[in-house]
């Protein structure tokens, strides 16, 4: 496959189809609602919405309805939940393309199902309930909210303009083992379970429920009710360093060309801002990717990437197009070369980027460019690309 090798992002298929599987394994018999909100966190979701639908993944979930508009122009067939807002004015595009929309107050439900009934239809909807992240959501924050919360819920299941086939609630700290965030999970569990049973006992059924995320799901598959919504696991990394998942197979990796090698002398620095002084001699290679590329600028003398699987570290200011590694001392480096820049052997996990940026591995992977193609592999080889600038995909 041929494009203009300068900086790419290689996207493991095989890796992915692994890790959907793991997953749906563990979380059955919930279904399982895979989580590609943000070009599949930052994978792009065109072949990855193919791959996991090819998987069995029966259900999406994204942020938007511009989102879920571009998967079912990709081919999604599955049920595609949105979890963000959307404009009741957008009501007859959510009911043509058969999509579920996330309700979060009794206002938001009303002015929905209006424009549904103008539009001659019903929107799909899931209840969205807040009991303890804070976002969106119908108040079930203490116990003494859950009887209005309960009667809100119902009085929605009532409006004409919608078709309420879902209920669900999002953790806030799952991710976390001190004592204090275990307590506060069981907490917002334990009211979602109240809520829902309180909705029962009213006569209201609720076709499809679903709490766990990534954190939740690795903890608790014993809570995943109808549906789990698995994101960060999907694409190889645990959700966060506390909660590890077991067997899961990285899925990105960024690659980059050695545009320069040269010496420079003990004593001279370089980059902005002189950060890096060698001590000795040495030999150091231009490498084509910098932090407009998704490569965190706070990785100036501390990341690492590799060259034919030896490790790299990165030395001097990263640039937003460059960044420079000192090669010295490793064999055969020569201008054209490909280098890994993270996620490979040799250089740092996404991970590990993560760490030391101060971040967390969703940031890592949302930040690539929209300019650093994403090239598909099965096999090993590569069966797609998505090149934006080049407006390539297949």
């Amino acid at each position: 496959m041929e494009f203009e090798k300068h900086c790419w992002a290689e996207v493991d298929l095989d890796a992915l189809t692994h890790n959907f599987k793991l997953i749906a394994a563990h979380a059955a018999p919930a279904k399982v609602c895979a989580v590609v909100k943000a070009g599949a966190y930052g994978h792009a979701d065109g072949m990855v919405c193919q791959a996991l639908q090819a998987a069995g993944a029966a259900w999406f979930a994204v942020s938007c309805l511009a989102e879920a508009l571009h998967l079912r122009a990709g081919g999604v067939t599955g049920q595609i939940l949105i979890l963000g807002h959307t404009d009741p004015a957008w009501a007859a595009d959510l009911i043509a393309h058969d999509l579920t929309q996330a309700v979060f107050s009794g206002e938001y439900a009303r002015a929905l199902s209006d424009k549904a009934l103008a539009a001659g239809g019903r929107v799909k909807a899931h209840l969205k309930v807040d009991t303890g992240m804070g976002r969106l959501g119908f108040d079930a924050r203490s116990e003494a909210h859950i009887d209005a919360c309960v009667a809100a819920l119902a009085d929605c299941c009532a409006l004409p303009g919608l078709d309420v086939t879902g209920a669900f609630q999002h953790f806030a700290v799952a991710d976390s083992h001190a004592a204090e965030d275990i307590a506060y999970t069981a907490g917002q569990h334990h009211r979602f379970v109240r809520v829902l049973e309180g909705l029962k006992r009213r006569g209201v059924a609720i076709e499809t429920a679903h709490c766990c995320n990534s954190a939740a799901l690795t903890e608790h598959p014993e809570w995943g009710m109808d549906l789990v919504r698995p994101g960060i696991i999907l694409y190889g990394c645990d959700a966060s360093d506390e909660v590890h998942f077991e067997g899961l197979r990285p899925v990105l990796r960024l690659k980059a060309r050695v545009s320069q090698v040269k010496e420079i002398e003990a004593g001279q620095s370089l980059s902005y801002g002189l950060l890096y002084t060698a001590p000795g001699p040495r030999r150091v290679a231009t490498l084509c990717v910098g932090y407009a590329d998704g490569y965190p600028r706070s990785l100036t003398n501390k990341g690492v990437c590799s060259i034919h699987g030896q490790s790299a570290p990165v030395i001097g200011r990263v640039c937003m197009d460059q960044l420079m590694v000192d090669v010295t001392g490793l064999e055969g480096v020569d201008a054209g070369d490909e280098a890994c820049v993270f996620g490979g052997p040799g250089c740092d996990t996404i991970e590990e980027v993560a760490r030391k940026a101060g971040t967390i591995p969703y940031e890592i992977m949302c930040a690539l460019a929209l300019r650093v193609p994403r090239v598909y592999l099965r096999g090993g080889e590569a069966v797609g690309l998505a090149d934006y600038l080049n407006q390539t995909t297949f």
